[in-house]
This record gives C-alpha cells, structure tokens and sequence, in this order.
C-alpha cells in the first residue's frame, strides 16, 4: 500500500526507516519530510494544518494509510477530519481523535482523567488568569521544588521546576498575566514534586487492545549533568535498566491496561501511540512504584530513535492491526540489544541558533545509524543545517556502554560550525546497573 507520513524530525525519519522496510509499503511519501527521510521516500510539500491539502493529496495518489508523527495535526483534529469524511474516513489513520489527543492537549483534562481511572498521579490543581492570587497562595503550601505546567501544547518546553518559592510565583505570573508559553499557559497545572528517576513507555493501541513497546529514557536539558536550559531532548536510551519485569508489571496493570479501558469507556476513539511519561518513585518497601508525569499522543522524539531500530517486527503491520482493531493477534518482537541516541544540536540551540551549515562526515559513521532531524539538501547537493535539533546518531549493541561509545564516536566524525552533543547521555543508567 502507499502510506503518507506526516512530519519533519528525526522521529519521522526513525518512523520512515522502518516502514519503508516493510514488505507491505508500496510507496511511502513523506510531508515535509526532511533530507534524511528522502532516502526512505518521497518528500512532499504540503502543510500540516492543512488537511484539506492533505485529503486531497491522499486520494490523488491512492494513499491508504496515514501516520501522523507530530502532535499539533493530532489536537487539531486530522483523524476526525478524515472520519467525518466519506472519501477519506476508510484510509488508515493512525493517530488518535482530537477527543484522545487531548490527553497530551491539555495536562489539565490528561490529570482528571488520571483521577477518575485511578492512575497513580502527584496531586495537583489547575490554575487560570483569574485565580493567579489563589494560584500563589497553594505554591505556599507545597514543599520545593515547585512544578509548573502549561496546559496547553508548548513544543515539549512548557514545564518548569523551580527551587525557590518566590521565584515559582513569579514564573506562575509570567505564565498566565505574561502569557509566557502563548495560549499554552493560558491555564497553569501546579503539581506536587515526585522524586525519582524519569523514563518513558510507549504503548500502540487500536482502542481495546495494545502492545507495549520497548521503555526508553530521554535527557532534556542542554548541558552535560542534565543542566541548563530544557530542549525537546538531546538523546535517549533504550532499555531502560531498572525497568524489569517486575517493573514492568507494575506500569501495565496499574497504568497500562486502566489508560486503554479508560478511553474505551469513554467513548474516545484512539487509534495510535501513547507516549506515558512516568517516574519511578521509591516506594515504603524499596522497591520503585511507577507514577504518571504526562500523556502524550505520538511517539516521543528522541525516544523514537532508540525505540523503533529496536523493533523487529512489521511496523505497517502493527499499524494496520491497530487500525482494523485487531492488534491482539499480532506479535510483537523486540531486537535484546541496547540502543544508544545521541542528538546533535545547532550552535545557540535551544535559543537562537544558526541555520545552513554544511554538514561533514555523514559517511563516515561505521555501524551506527544517523536519522536526520533539522536537515535540508540544498540544490547543489550540500546537507545542511534547517533546525535546533539537527542529527541523531544512534548505535545497537549487546551491552550499553559500548552502544553509548559507538554513538560518541560516529557524533565525533560528523562536523559543522558550532556543533554541539552531550557527552554524558546514559552515564547516569550505566552507574544504576553498577548498583544492582
């Protein structure tokens, strides 16, 4: 079949290496796709907002699935645009309504539907404009650090965490009277602080049924020892140590399986990935109980650069088994190696970077595979840089620090101006195995 991608980054370029791999994809485009994701396909100009565009598109050049890897088509309402449409509602769309993307839409409407499942949570209230007073009066009541969240979607940067309390009022007024995050922060969700050690679970789902793919960690901020400034993630890796099975048991039963019977009862039509970030929390008996952070309704970038090399089952078949409804009589396979993401960075990124740098040393990386995120190829065939985020280096091996080194050493040979990597991605689960 001829499947469209939706998105530019590096998580649609992981995304477009499996699927092209499938025997089921005829013909994969790619919109706008990136110059990574013209080695898997066809890039396309067209716009995300415009689903008209879009539909048109689809049917002019027999698409019969659809995936959409960025969240703002999603909360939009692509997939109810094409329900709602008699020539379009029968093309695989995989991605959940604007109803269910509203888990990742909106942390306020995500925290109430946690609350009425019964998933582990930190308690939380919603704050707007007109209860800023009330707003700073409940940071009094809470230990630090003070978490702050957009409601609304903020390109991944909307959360803060703040160690002093009079400088959290202060971020909690730039947020609502200052419009810190645009309509983002319009509403401001005030949590309590959970200590513990993040990581993320990516679950694909076709409304009732679901399989759980391969855990992962990602790393936000920009500076080596998780310092400065958050980023929409400068590496990942997968798996994660601590998550065992006993772990894992733990996120299925109590998070999992009540998050997937949860839309269902409610009625939301979710055909798609859930993204649960969690944190695992040291419970009274030592053990780590896993606690839901957020919901997003993609697959998470990097994440997906470690997650999806991992897979080694049929994507487009996994896909087309979530559309049908019919995932549970998939299996699904997951490569034992460890992957090891390295992200690659503009100078002056996550601010003000530079853009159209040439980019060296792109066959020069051995094993290890590059998936591009902010690229383009200029007309005499140059790749250069077009983002924050520009490359990700990712590397499988048996054992994780050796995965981690392959990636350091392919980041090494790529070069341009003011190219910037963390050298300290993963140490922190490396020194976790040590422990146990």
């Amino acid at each position: 079949m001829n499947i469209l991608l939706l998105g530019s980054g590096g998580r649609e370029h992981a995304m477009a290496a499996s699927i092209a791999k499938s025997d089921k994809c005829s013909k994969l485009y790619i919109a706008p796709g990136n110059a990574g994701t013209a080695q898997c396909g066809t890039n396309v100009e067209l716009k995300l907002d415009d689903f008209e565009g879009i539909g048109k598109y689809v049917l002019s050049h027999d698409i019969r699935m659809v995936v959409v890897g960025p969240e703002a088509p999603l909360v939009a309402g692509i997939a109810d645009y094409f329900a709602g449409n008699e020539k379009l509602k029968n093309i695989a769309l995989i991605g959940p309504s604007a109803q269910g993307a509203q888990m990742e839409g909106s942390k306020d409407f995500a925290k109430q539907f946690m609350q009425r499942m019964g998933i582990p949570t930190a308690e939380y209230k919603t704050f707007t404009r007109d209860t800023l007073k009330e707003g700073q009066k409940f940071l009094s009541t809470l230990k630090a650090p003070y978490v702050l969240k957009a409601d609304g979607l903020a390109a991944g940067k909307g959360v803060l965490i703040i160690d002093n309390l009079k400088e959290a009022k202060q971020a909690l007024k730039e947020m609502l009277d200052g419009a810190k995050f645009g309509d983002a922060s319009s509403r401001v969700v005030i949590e309590q602080y959970l200590s513990g050690i993040e990581m993320s679970v990516f679950v694909l789902t076709d409304g009732k049924h679901y399989k759980i793919l391969p855990s992962a960690k990602d790393y936000k901020r920009i500076g080596e020892g998780d310092t400065g400034l958050n980023t929409g993630g400068m590496g990942s890796i997968s798996p994660v140590v601590f998550a065992n099975k006993t772990f894992m048991q733990k996120v299925e039963h109590r998070i999992v399986q009540p998050t997937v019977k949860g839309l269902h009862k409610e009625g939301i039509n979710y055909k798609g990935f859930i993204f649960i970030g969690l944190m695992a929390v040291k419970g009274d008996d030592g053990t780590l109980d896993p606690y839901v952070i957020e919901y997003n309704a993609r697959m998470g970038d990097p994440e997906t650069e470690s997650v999806f090399p991992r897979i080694k089952s049929d994507v487009v078949e996994l896909m087309q088994a979530a559309w049908e409804g019919n995932l549970n009589n998939i299996q699904l396979e997951i490569d034992e190696r460890s992957a090891a993401c390295v992200m690659l960075t503009a100078d002056g990124y996550p601010e003000n970077y530079r853009k159209g740098d040439i980019i060296s040393g792109l066959d020069e990386v051995g094993e290890s595979i590059v998936f591009h995120a902010g690229t383009k190829r200029t007309p005499n065939g140059n790749i250069v840089t077009n983002g924050g985020r520009v490359l990700c280096v990712t590397t499988l091996s048996n054992s994780l620090p050796t995965a981690l080194l392959k990636s350091l050493q392919a980041a090494e040979t790529i070069k341009w101006k003011g190219r910037y990597y963390r050298h300290d991605i993963g140490q922190d689960l490396l020194r976790i195995a040590i422990d146990q």
